[in-house]
């Protein structure tokens, strides 16, 4: 099109050098000068019209190159972000997983510093007793006073006392004494971590009936239903769980109390109870492994926590 209007314009031009030529008194070697001078700048126009095409062209090469190339610039950078943003999420999830695992080994910890703790406490006292006792059997020795007889009044068949077959004194045997409490606590988390749950159950009964208000106890009394719920003694689970909640306002031990007490619910079929103990674990323990277990839990039964 610019080409054409160039043509147009060197005729228009030319014809008003003849034109003038004819009409006017010009001599005929001025008006041929003019005539090819004429002609050189229409052949100069067109050749500059050339050249501005070719370099038009040669440009639209090269921004087709360069367009095509931040395209491909562009697509890589894509697939780089698409697989930087999957490496981000994979760390997050693990980031999650090594979360979760910490929280449980912290969480263990704790626990495992509160019974040492108590057993200390426990040790010390032992200690102490030991002590006092040591200094009474030194004030007897120290005042000389003499040991009890072996056979005491009636051993052989004297009087002071009944003599049984043979001439010997028949008496029964005192009951044993339980083990400590810290052997007793100590065996039961052992046997409860190697699976051996109806030990591991008698050896907490046995620690809540001769240690009863310990600082361990509500510990023993979490445990203990937490052995029911694993034998899927659901009902003995939620009575073991509700002392934990009812008697121990303090224990280091509600939260999984609440959470096993709901998990044990849903699995009686008392689904409304089960809900309620386990929104109660999210809303007052947020940010624990409790918390997180409750929140699937609830998104499993389709229930917004």
């Amino acid at each position: 099109m610019r080409k054409r209007w160039i043509v147009y314009l060197g005729a228009s031009m030319l014809a008003g050098a003849l034109g003038g030529a004819l009409l006017g008194p010009t001599p005929v070697g001025a008006v041929a000068r003019e005539i090819v001078e004429l002609q050189q700048s229409v052949n100069q126009l067109i050749q500059g019209q050339k050249e501005i095409q070719t370099a038009l062209t040669q440009n639209s090469a090269v921004q087709k190159t360069l367009m095509e190339q931040s395209m491909d610039t562009v697509n890589k950078l894509s697939g780089t972000m698409t697989s930087l943003q999957k490496s981000v999420q994979d760390m997050q999830a693990n980031s999650g997983a090594r979360l979760d695992t910490m929280s449980t080994q912290i969480q263990g910890i704790s626990d495992n510093l509160q019974e040492t703790l108590a057993r200390m406490g426990k040790l010390n006292q032992q200690l102490t007793d030991a002590q006092n006792a040591i200094q009474g059997i030194d004030a007897k020795l120290a005042s000389g006073a003499p040991p009890p007889l072996a056979g005491g009044p009636g051993a052989t068949g004297t009087p002071g006392g009944p003599a049984g077959p043979g001439g010997a004194a028949s008496s029964a045997l005192p009951p044993s004494p339980p083990p400590s409490a810290d052997l007793l606590y100590s065996n039961g988390l052992r046997d409860l971590n190697g699976k051996k749950y109806d030990l591991a159950a008698q050896e907490f009964q046995d620690y809540l009936k001769y240690y009863n208000g310990t600082d361990l106890t509500s510990n023993a009394q979490f445990y203990l239903g937490q052995i029911f719920y694993m034998q899927q003694q659901f009902d003995q689970a939620v009575d073991a769980l509700s002392k934990v909640i009812d008697n121990y306002p303090k224990s280091f031990k509600l939260a999984p109390a609440h959470l096993f007490k709901g998990l044990a619910l849903v699995a009686l079929g008392e689904k409304t109870e089960g809900v309620r103990e386990l929104r109660t674990v999210v809303r007052m323990y947020p940010g624990t492994d409790e918390e997180r277990r409750a929140k699937a839990k609830l998104q499993e039964l389709g229930i917004a926590s």
